[in-house]
């Protein structure tokens, strides 16, 4: 009877979604190329935007949901119960329902760019949105941001896969998805366009600016219409920016760029740690879970995705923070609370990595942000506390805080400029936004040459950098340029062998391999030139005489630049290729160079 009754349903939802694509695929036949993407990014913004709505909105009311079981209904461990929920829900749904795993961190959109040509699982349109809901919405510490872009690209990337649209235009439309998603999130719609400029994409031309400005720009505007201003992470900025307050936001961006460095390594730790528990996933969940319900417990603030508390360290009543901990009773006392405020920033990262460790999923955009607007406020406030400087304004510290922890840790300082002057209503701070935005990414940088998202595939050259040339390299499929039918040969066999063998195929080395298919070596055309004229020769000389080692042997993991630096090496126009140990094919020179000019075109977005 249920079955009847959810293909009932499915069956009325079908055909309205039939009847909207039918109109798309008209809409494609009409329109010119240009037009239909500029229809295709307001599509997948709307699409993104609703994604957000329910995202943000079921975190928001849990969080309130939360504060009243502490305050009305006297469960004091209310905060700290939620979030092991949370975790093992999200665990038991990936395991039960989305295969047993799940792509986290915007890494996976960098890593669909650089080798599967903009395609992402059409799984990740909705698995995202229930996992993360149910991790960070109930309490979990992390972010939704990471989660909502992966969806809108993956919305991006699915909607140009039905309508069969080329790889550019593909990478285009994901990348709508995300300025989209960032765009719906924050009502930050420039932010999110230069985020997915300087996240997502590495080589992009004019053209391509417009779609992304109108998926951003749809994804703001019906969040505005749609979503409660309140959800959202805004802030009425009370105090202009004074330029004798310099060197202390030059103090900030130098301690923001060594908190982004600190917040990294710790989050990888706490990850790296869990990582060991491969076979016992709900043991796991439940270790890491409750070790987080205790952090939580001591430090409520790190409860969700930290936004509330945010607002409330913005305001002239920080020491409500204190309210429902421990340290309640002695909230009036203003270097408690900085001690609190300062335990919390280093927390953060070990909270975010038993979240995400422990099979919760999520973020680290939201921390980012949470981690920036403590530490600014913990500098301004010890700045006031000792005497040093009595002046400094610790809302608009607490503001630009922000940008300097997301410059130094996703290393997108434009992002994090625009982005916390747009949620602020307006761009006076502009200049210390700058001034601790570029100070903390060039601090960051100096220690990790990659952002904390994108330096485990950095490391395995499977995304993007500022190297073009590389980039192409890495977006080649190695599997589609290796021959794997060719001609091998035993070493008990005689030249007369070889030679068949080279007459028959347009091969210029023959492989010699064991019975187990284990490379012994090789015999090259070449080195052989002069006995296979000799019909002597050739009768009497055994394949084990002229044997000969290759200068370079590819194994099917190496990444494409180094392949091209052992071509380089060994002065070869073709190379072996292994696999575990075992002959897997022969790789010509000649194949690699027209996949680079051939990917050269591809890559360009017009």
């Amino acid at each position: 009877m249920p079955n009847r009754v959810s293909a009932k349903i499915a069956l009325v939802f079908r055909k309205p979604f039939r009847r909207l694509e039918s109109v798309f695929f008209l809409a494609k036949t009409l329109l010119s190329e240009r037009n239909f993407i500029y229809l295709s990014s307001v599509a997948v913004a709307i699409s993104c935007a609703f994604a957000v709505i329910v995202l943000k909105s079921f975190a928001h009311y849990v969080f309130i949901f939360a504060n009243y079981a502490n305050q009305y209904l006297k469960l004091p461990y209310a905060n700290s119960i939620f979030p092991i929920i949370g975790i093992l829900l999200t665990v038991f749904v990936v395991r039960k329902f989305l295969d047993g795993s799940i792509e986290k961190g915007s890494s996976r959109i960098l890593f669909a760019v650089a080798k599967k040509g903009g395609i992402l699982p059409k799984k990740q349109m909705y698995a995202q949105i229930i996992t993360s809901s149910l991790t960070v919405g109930l309490g979990g510490s992390a972010g939704l941001e990471s989660p909502i872009t992966i969806t809108g690209a993956a919305f991006g990337s699915n909607y140009a896969q039905k309508y069969k649209l080329s790889q550019k235009d593909r990478i285009l439309l994901l990348a709508c998805g995300v300025s989209a998603g960032i765009g719906a999130a924050f009502n930050a719609p420039i932010a999110g366009v230069l985020f997915a400029i300087e996240v997502v994409l590495t080589d992009i031309t004019i053209s391509a600016f417009i779609p992304i400005i109108i998926a951003a720009a749809t994804g703001a505007l019906v969040s505005k219409i749609l979503l409660s201003q309140d959800i959202l992470l805004s802030f009425e900025q009370e105090q202009n920016f004074d330029f004798h307050n310099t060197p202390y936001y030059i103090l900030l961006g130098i301690l923001a760029g060594f908190i982004s460095v600190l917040h990294a390594r710790n989050f990888r730790k706490v990850e790296h740690f869990f990582s060991r528990f491969k076979n016992n996933t709900y043991k796991k969940a439940l270790f890491g879970a409750i070790l987080l319900a205790i952090l939580i417990f001591l430090f409520p603030t790190l409860f969700g995705e930290g936004y509330e508390s945010i607002k409330t360290l913005s305001t002239i009543h920080p020491e409500s923070l204190l309210e429902n901990t421990l340290l309640e009773s002695h909230k009036s006392n203003e270097w408690l609370l900085l001690i609190f405020i300062g335990l919390t920033t280093l927390l953060k990262s070990f909270a975010t990595g038993l979240t995400l460790g422990s099979g919760g999923n999520g973020g680290n955009f939201a921390p980012s942000l949470f981690v920036g607007s403590y530490l600014g406020f913990f500098v301004a406030k010890f700045m006031h506390l000792t005497g040093i400087n009595s002046n400094l304004p610790i809302t608009n510290f607490t503001i630009v805080g922000m940008a300097g922890i997301l410059s130094g840790l996703f290393h997108a300082p434009l992002t994090g400029i625009f982005l916390i002057g747009e949620i602020t209503g307006g761009y006076d701070l502009m200049v210390p936004l700058m001034i601790v935005s570029s100070i903390s990414y060039a601090v960051s940088r100096q220690f990790e040459k990659h952002s904390m998202d994108v330096k485990a595939l950095a490391d395995k050259g499977e995304v993007f950098t500022s190297d073009k040339d590389k980039n192409i390299l890495q977006s080649i499929d190695l599997l589609k340029l290796v021959h794997t039918d060719i001609q091998t040969i035993s070493l008990d066999k005689s030249l007369e062998n070889v030679v068949e063998h080279l007459s028959n195929s347009k091969q210029n080395l023959i492989p010699v391999v064991d019975d187990k298919q284990k490379l012994l070596g090789m015999v090259d055309f070449e080195e052989i030139r002069s006995i296979v004229f000799n019909p002597y020769r050739i009768k009497f000389t055994t394949v084990e005489e002229v044997l000969s080692q290759p200068k370079e042997i590819i194994n099917l993991d190496d990444g494409m630049e180094l392949i091209m630096e052992k071509f380089e090496s060994a002065n070869e126009s073709t190379l072996l290729v292994i696999k575990s140990g075992k002959l897997f094919g022969i790789l010509y020179k000649v194949s690699v160079l027209e996949a680079y000019r051939e990917q050269l075109k591809e890559m360009i977005i017009e």
